[in-house]
């Protein structure tokens, strides 16, 4: 019956089960073949990690093509894989106030313009992160593999995820939280340039206490950030929006940045989370106190 449709995985299981999909087809009297049809009706269900089943022969459906995976984007697709799997993540939303961002920003453009450096909205947050984490210290730790140990860090190193032709790579931004605004942003614009290029070395992609991933430049009013162990954490940004707060009777237009902070639940539960990230949203309301 040379029209029946059953995937590899398919046809290799009744290979080693000595099942005859000619006839098992007949008897059920259709061409098309799944995996439970081998274990007479009864779901097949994968041993934990096994993904045989996702082997699928898509021509079958239509035409296709195939993209082979880099070697740098098949690592980053098990980390991920990994992470998402074995870290019970919650992520908490919030948004920030960054009038005071966008005007200062604003104020201080002639003399970045004389720098020549992009003093990016970026640069206020990470800032604000370094401070935050400095203030929430459990947020700035690694969970030991076994989950017995929990490492403090006494350091503040962000990493900063840069979308690039070749896949994402999280250079990472050392101790920022004893960095002024303009090295900082001086920093980010290196990294992210030489990440474009890969020329970013292995040892300036480990170590950081906590990531961001930004896609203010893209779109979006919120997303999930999977975490980058063995951060405990990482933050999300969307592209700012004005929203209506009412004073009293009255209604002001206020530009506000979503915020999405994903965390290892492990460690850090949901309350901690939500202090820390309104005690995050104040520092970006108030530039001011990053700059102290």
């Amino acid at each position: 019956m040379s029209d029946i449709i059953a995937p590899p995985s398919v046809r290799a299981r009744a290979l080693e089960k000595g099942i005859d999909l000619e006839k098992l087809a007949k008897d059920l009297g259709r061409t098309s073949i799944a995996l439970e049809d081998l274990e007479g009706g009864k779901p097949a269900a994968a041993p934990a990690g096994d993904t045989s089943y996702w082997d699928v022969d898509h021509s079958q459906y239509g035409p296709v093509t195939e993209e082979w995976m880099s070697r740098f984007a098949q690592v980053a697709a098990a980390n991920l894989g990994a992470a998402n799997a074995l870290i019970p993540q919650v992520t908490h939303h919030d948004r920030a106030d960054v009038t005071a961002i966008e005007k200062l920003r604003k104020d201080l453009k002639p003399e970045a313009q004389a720098r020549g450096v992009k003093l990016t909205a970026l640069a206020f947050q990470a800032k604000a992160l370094a401070r935050a984490l400095r203030e929430f210290p459990r947020f700035n730790a690694s969970l030991s593999a076994d989950g017995k140990t929990l490492t403090l860090k006494n350091y503040v190193h962000i990493g900063i995820a840069v979308d690039t032709a070749h896949g994402l790579m999280v250079p990472v931004l050392r101790d920022v939280d004893r960095k002024g605004l303009w090295q900082i942003a001086t920093e980010i614009a290196d990294l992210a340039g030489r990440a474009q290029n890969r020329k970013v070395g292995p040892d300036e992609m480990g170590g950081a206490s906590m990531t961001i991933t930004n896609l203010g430049g893209i779109g979006g009013i919120g997303f999930t950030p999977i975490v980058n162990p063995p951060e405990l954490a990482i933050l999300g940004i969307t592209r700012s929006e004005t929203v209506t707060v009412w004073d009293g009777d009255t209604p002001r237009p206020v530009p506000m940045v979503p915020l999405d902070l994903s965390y290892d639940h492990r460690v850090i539960n949901g309350a901690d989370a939500a202090r820390f990230v309104t005690y995050l949203a104040g520092l970006i309301a108030d530039p001011r106190r990053i700059m102290v």
